[in-house]
């Protein structure tokens, strides 16, 4: 890694401030552009951004899946080889909620008097996929400042929880290339390295049906043994542990309980699910998640027996736990570009999982998070300070060539 010449840091932060008119104008577009992951359909947003790119003399492409867009691609190559850098943001945004409780319109991109655009997606992650756009337009009219290349990678199906953009991309190029993604999620206060990882589970307690005024003394109630497994998951050790080295600990949450029916109140349950997720870090696995549900599972069906054994279900493919070393290249050039730019970061992990940790399961490092500052991400009002967005940019141009300095010249 290499610390810019004096003349081209200026060039990079004297560029991103000429942007900033463009960045604005192109994150309007986005906003206006609903993207509701789905929800809305994702052509028109798709379309704001192939075309700046086009405009802008890039080539982008598009991924798609068996329902349309999944992501939209841009390579931008050096004057020389070297490795491959990603800049990811996500197209797809939350749910408005009660857009009655909204100040502004969520597809208004409304700026007030302070500064401040308003509108669902502003923050995460349309502000990011605006000063993408822009950074690969710089690097495209000045490819003698580095070598390799950089990727902008927008993916849709996010917030979906199903990321077929990133597993779209994954699927199509040579990982052991990557050397490392940048993805652009705001907050100028932290850089993201690292975030626990998730195991998600539906449990299936049995009991036995019968008539609620039965003349039996005991009968095996599913809704009843279904508490009991709650009442032993939330009082486990787990929710007693410290956070370690890793820096936050593992969690287990009881996310949702559905047993009996409605209105039926002269029968007894026979069958009840509880939903369950588990954060993981490296001393708390998915193979100890597993082994907690199984143990626990197993004194609550031995203390309530019934004609069927519980079962456990895991929804979806568990994500590990990543954490990055504080001098790994990737964030130490992100850190000390963002300090370079008068922001003042710190290191940190991240309670919740990001597509940082289906990077890491494929063994390629990413940074999730430093941007705009923000307020009411996926809240009433979502908003950015449109202030913070040249030295944003700066930040991650300057990371970039720092990465990607044209060795032996």
């Amino acid at each position: 890694m290499t610390t810019l010449a004096d003349g081209l840091a200026e060039t990079v932060t004297a560029g991103a401030s000429a942007d900033q008119a463009s960045v604005v104008t192109l994150l309007r577009r986005l906003v206006r552009a609903p993207s509701r992951g789905g929800l809305d359909d994702y052509a028109p947003v798709v379309d704001v951004v192939t075309s700046w790119l086009r405009e802008a003399g890039l080539s982008p492409r598009v991924l798609t899946g068996p329902d349309g867009p999944v992501a939209v691609v841009c390579d931008v190559a050096g004057a020389s080889p070297g490795p491959r850098y990603v800049l990811d943001a996500c197209l797809d945004t939350a749910g408005y909620g009660d857009v009655s409780a909204w100040t502004h319109d969520p597809v208004s991109a409304e700026v007030d008097d302070e500064g401040w655009m308003y509108g669902r997606g502003t923050s995460d992650s349309k502000v990011a996929v605006a000063i993408f756009c822009h950074i690969a337009a710089r690097l495209a009219a000045a490819p003698e400042t580095f070598g390799g290349t950089v990727t902008t990678l927008f993916d849709l199906d996010e917030h979906t929880g199903g990321f077929a953009g990133i597993r779209s991309y994954l699927d199509e190029v040579d990982t052991t290339d990557l050397a490392g993604v940048f993805i652009g999620y705001p907050g100028p206060d932290t850089v993201v390295i690292g975030g626990r990882g998730f195991l998600r589970a539906r449990i299936t307690v049995f009991g036995q049906a019968d008539h609620s005024a039965s003349r039996k003394l005991k009968v095996s109630n599913a809704a009843v043994k279904a508490a009991r497994l709650v009442a032993a998951l939330d009082d486990h050790a787990l929710a007693r542990r410290e956070p370690g080295p890793f820096g936050v600990p593992p969690k287990l949450t009881v996310t949702s309980i559905n047993g009996g029916a409605s209105g039926a109140f002269s029968v007894v349950p026979d069958r009840c699910e509880v939903e369950v997720d588990i954060r993981l870090t490296p001393d708390f696995d998915a193979d100890a998640a597993r082994t907690l549900l199984r143990r626990t599972l197993a004194e609550v069906d031995k203390a309530a027996p019934a004609p069927r054994r519980s079962t456990i279900e895991q929804v979806a493919e568990p994500w590990p736990p990543f954490k990055l070393a504080h001098d790994h290249p990737l964030p130490k050039a992100l850190l000390e570009a963002a300090r370079s730019c008068g922001f003042d970061p710190i290191p940190v992990v991240a309670g919740p999982s990001n597509i940082g940790n289906l990077l890491a399961g494929r063994g390629i490092p990413a940074t999730a998070g430093f941007g705009v500052r923000y307020r009411a991400l996926h809240a009433t009002d979502e908003a950015i300070d449109l202030a913070t967005i040249p030295a944003v940019q700066a930040t991650y141009h300057r990371a970039l060539l720092s990465l990607l300095a044209r060795r032996g010249e």
